[in-house]
C-alpha cells in the first residue's frame, strides 16, 4: 500500500481495490442502478449543474460537461451533460483515467480550478485526451452503509480564476447531496409495495413528477 500526499490517504492495493468494486457493484444493485447507462433524469441533472456553475461563476464556468458518475468496474455516466460547440465525451471511461476515482477514494470533495497546478493530477490522461484544465467533484456516498458508489462533477477546457475555488467547492457539495435525495426517492419508489409489487413510476406518490431541478 502507498501513500498518496496530495489526496492524503494511502493507496489501496490490488486485492483492496477490487473489493472495493464488489462493494460498489452490490450497493449499485440495491439502489437499482446496476447497467445503468444513460438516465434521462440524471441528464437532466447534469445540464442543470452546468447551468447553476454559469450563472454563479459568470463567463469563466460557460461551457463546462457535467456528469453523475456510477463506478465500479468502470466509470459510467448515467448522467451526461457535453455543452455546445464542444467535443463530446462518452458514456464510459477506464476507472483509473479521470479525477473523479480519487474523489470516490478518499471520500470527499475535490475542486481544481487549474489542474496542471496540481503534479498528481496534471498528467492525467483525460488532461491531453479530452484538453481538461479545471475540475470540481464531490462524491456520492451511500449514508447507511458509508460505500461511495459515484460522484457529481463538471469538467472544462479553460482553467478557472482560483478565487472560484469556494464557490465551486459549496455548489458542488450542495448538488451532490441533492441528488443523493433524489436516488433515495428512486430507490424508495422502485422497492416492493405492500401487495409486492415493485413501484417502477418516476412520479412521487403524490403524483407530482420528480424534479432534478429543484432546489
Amino acid at each position: 500500500m502507498s501513500y498518496d500526499t496530495y489526496l492524503g490517504l494511502h493507496v489501496p492495493g490490488r486485492a483492496a481495490q477490487d473489493a472495493t468494486v464488489r462493494r460498489r457493484a452490490g450497493l449499485l444493485t440495491g439502489l437499482g442502478l446496476a447497467g445503468l447507462v444513460q438516465d434521462a433524469e440524471f441528464d437532466a441533472f447534469a445540464a442543470d449543474l452546468a447551468a447553476r456553475f454559469a450563472a454563479e461563476l459568470g463567463e469563466v464556468a460557460e461551457g463546462l460537461y457535467a456528469m453523475v458518475n456510477l463506478i465500479s468496474e468502470e466509470q459510467v455516466f448515467a448522467g451526461l451533460h457535453n455543452p455546445p460547440g464542444k467535443r463530446p465525451v462518452g458514456r464510459t471511461m477506464r476507472r483509473d483515467h479521470g479525477f473523479c476515482p480519487g474523489v470516490a477514494d478518499r471520500g470527499r470533495a475535490l475542486v481544481l480550478s487549474d489542474v496542471l497546478s496540481a503534479p498528481r493530477f496534471a498528467g492525467n490522461h483525460v488532461v491531453d485526451a479530452i484538453g481538461i484544465r479545471t475540475y470540481a467533484g464531490t462524491p456520492l456516498i451511500d449514508q447507511d452503509s458509508g460505500v461511495v458508489f459515484g460522484t457529481l462533477c463538471v469538467i472544462g477546457n479553460e482553467r478557472m480564476p482560483e478565487a472560484t475555488e469556494n464557490t465551486s467547492l459549496t455548489l458542488i457539495k450542495e448538488r451532490g447531496a441533492h441528488l443523493m435525495g433524489l436516488i433515495k426517492q428512486r430507490t424508495a419508489l422502485t422497492q416492493p409495495g405492500p401487495s409486492g409489487d415493485e413501484q417502477t413510476s418516476t412520479e412521487r406518490p403524490s403524483g407530482k413528477q420528480i424534479n432534478p431541478a429543484a432546489g
